[in-house]
């Protein structure tokens, strides 16, 4: 069991929420981008630069990630993928992705992406908060609990 995270939009308090947890439960991060991240040293937390391009690193965890992991991730369509194969995801707002909910989460991204295109402003999501930081440890620590 892994816990895969898409590094290149993860932001920092998320990312260091995931490193506690890695050490305190000694599951494995993750993070895949396309640039070099840092990390703290320990064996659990691992950090893959991939090559540059549109949609490489999201590849990437797709690939790779396995029954049991869990994928951290904003990108919807990211998500749809490894929920696709029985992969759970999870967005840095504490949001869980699942095969009950992704259709709908795909089409509401999609409807957005189309408004946006045809020159609508859409406002784009709320400022990143401390309750969203919370939310993301709350679920976080309930998914850990039920699989380590």
């Amino acid at each position: 069991m892994s816990i895969w995270v898409d590094g290149d939009a993860c932001p920092k308090v998320i990312k260091e929420i995931l490193f506690r947890a890695a050490i305190r439960t000694k599951t494995p991060v993750i993070l895949v981008a396309n640039q070099m991240l840092h990390t703290p040293p320990s064996p659990f937390i691992k950090s893959i630069q991939v090559a540059s391009g549109f949609d490489v690193a999201d590849a990437h965890i797709v690939a790779r990630a396995q029954l049991g992991d869990l994928v951290i991730t904003a990108d919807v369509p990211l998500a749809a993928l490894v929920v696709e194969k029985g992969v759970l995801a999870l967005n840095p707002r504490g949001e869980m992705y699942t095969s009950e909910n992704i259709a709908s989460l795909l089409t509401m991204r999609d409807f957005m992406a189309t408004l946006r295109d045809s020159g609508v402003q859409t406002g784009g999501p709320s400022a990143f908060s401390q309750r969203d930081t919370q939310h993301f440890a709350k679920s976080l620590d309930a998914w850990l609990a039920k699989n380590t």
